[in-house]
């Protein structure tokens, strides 16, 4: 009896692995969960007392069980999916507001358009007895030099209209500080048109693509 038991049992377990092996090698949680519930289920008839079997009921509340385990499992994948599908349509409302607007990034490279203006922000962590502003074209060559004056620690707004020796174009804009005893370099933001935005993972990892290249949204300081 024992022998018979071991047989239909192994041939059950074999259809199980057949089943698993013809759907991938890849399984998701609440198929494991259920694979591994069978292989107990099958070990324990496998090994119960053929003079004293498994109870019935008992039988059925462990396949009951099972299915409420499996009815879990599988509402959480649903839940995750979900979560993933509203950060990635969150992701995407956020990208299509940002398209067309100035957004304030950390980079050096300004564009001056014909009779605009570079727009700017330089970023102070502590007082400075003077802020000032260089600018440089494209061959490196110093063209204007702004003063600032006196500034206590935050961002302070700038505006750069170029010159007789700057033109409409690209330019590198550099500023520094006079911080007690140190010159140091400050983080520079210039104002550019955001003209698209790519979307990363789930909205992680979202660049933005302006006229002097993409960055992440994490370098933005400011936007409008």
């Amino acid at each position: 009896m024992s022998n018979v038991n071991n047989v239909n049992g192994s041939n059950v377990f074999d259809q199980i692995n057949q089943a698993n092996q013809a759907n991938g090698s890849s399984k998701s949680k609440a198929e494991s969960d259920s694979e591994m519930f069978m292989k107990l289920m099958i070990a324990q008839l496998q090994n119960q007392d053929p003079t004293s079997p498994a109870d019935t009921t008992d039988f059925m509340q462990q396949i009951a069980t099972m299915s409420n385990v499996e009815s879990i499992a599988n509402l959480t994948t649903a839940v995750e999916s979900m979560g993933e599908s509203l950060l990635s349509s969150q992701a995407a409302l956020q990208a299509s507001s940002m398209v067309g607007q100035k957004a304030f990034v950390q980079t050096d490279l300004a564009n001056l358009p014909e009779d605009g203006q570079v727009d700017g922000l330089v970023s102070l962590e502590n007082a400075a007895s003077d802020v000032w502003l260089s600018v440089y074209d494209r061959n490196g060559v110093l063209v204007d030099r702004q003063q600032l004056g006196a500034q206590v620690a935050g961002d302070h707004s700038f505006v750069w209209r170029g010159n007789d020796e700057a033109p409409a174009g690209q330019y590198k804009v550099v500023a520094q500080a006079q911080v007690g005893d140190n010159l140091e370099t400050l983080p520079v933001y210039i104002g550019h048109r955001i003209n698209s935005v790519t979307l990363g993972q789930n909205g992680i990892g979202m660049q933005v693509n302006t006229d002097v290249g993409s960055t992440s949204v994490d370098n933005i300081k400011q936007l409008g």
